[in-house]
């Protein structure tokens, strides 16, 4: 009887997220993490969005707090904040431009470059330069 017990307490100190447990894991969708931007923001997202439409094959998707833009492996994503969207490039150098925030190692041959987006006319030049050699980078 006491071994029955200790196998259940075992089985359930295992957290698995699951539809029922945490709804909003499996309900993320752009229109969820976008939803409540400024004017300005929101117009911002629709031009990077339409940007991303221009490249070849590729796959949208919201997951967590952030939208993600894959090919095999995700070339950046975007964190909507209240006053800002946190855009991340994955490139194989170390770009220093003032543009972005910062950049850090993501791994050995990946560097993660940070950039705050708060207008739309920043989804031009050197931020779409960068997207497109993170897109081809694979």
């Amino acid at each position: 009887m006491k071994k029955q017990k200790r196998k259940s307490r075992k089985a359930s100190a295992l957290k698995v997220s699951t539809p029922k447990s945490d709804p909003d894991i499996w309900l993320t969708t752009e229109e969820a993490l976008t939803q409540g931007l400024e004017p300005d923001l929101f117009d911002a997202w629709r031009k990077l969005r339409d940007f991303s439409r221009t490249l070849p094959e590729h796959r949208v998707y919201a997951s967590g707090k952030a939208i993600m833009f894959s090919k095999k492996t995700c070339f950046f994503f975007v964190r909507p904040h209240k006053s800002f969207l946190e855009v991340v490039l994955f490139l194989n150098e170390h770009t220093k431009l003032p543009e972005f925030k910062s950049v850090k190692a993501a791994s050995k041959v990946k560097f993660a470059h940070t950039f705050r987006l708060v207008h739309s006319d920043q989804v031009e030049g050197e931020l779409t330069d960068a997207i497109e050699r993170a897109y081809a980078r694979e």
